[in-house]
């Protein structure tokens, strides 16, 4: 692959991400009162419909144990996710979103796919 190539597409993916970044900030900050990260917790909770451990959650957001931890004491403190002892592992955690975190999860939803939605207009096709 030409380094030419792969450098531009760096630079293209960086750039679409820090404009994806604080698009989402302001939007989601000012409409919801969540950041991105927040809203990224609730959505990859709502999308698998179950009580996630710290350790998914690290995996699909990709945020650090500490920082992914800060997020959810955030949202515990909101009163939109809480945290629980896993039933299976009693040192282990799990996140489970509450009745107002599905609210405000399904009130932000269509802010953040706007958002995503004119960041990306001029992305080219991926192949599959």
């Amino acid at each position: 692959m030409d380094e030419r190539f792969v450098v531009d597409t760096w630079h293209y993916v960086l750039g679409k991400h820090a404009k994806a970044m604080c698009a989402l900030e302001r939007e989601l900050g000012d409409r919801h009162g969540l950041g991105p990260s927040e809203f990224e917790v609730l959505d990859r909770i709502v999308h698998h419909d179950r009580k996630l451990r710290i350790q998914e959650l690290c995996d699909e957001v990709h945020l650090s144990q500490s920082a992914l931890s800060r997020v959810v004491a955030r949202l515990e403190k909101a009163s939109l996710v809480s945290r629980v002892v896993c039933d299976d592992d009693r040192r282990g955690v799990v996140v489970c979103i509450t009745d107002e975190g599905r609210t405000r999860h399904a009130e932000a939803l269509p802010t953040q796919r706007a958002v995503l939605s004119q960041i990306f207009t001029d992305t080219p096709a991926l192949a599959p």
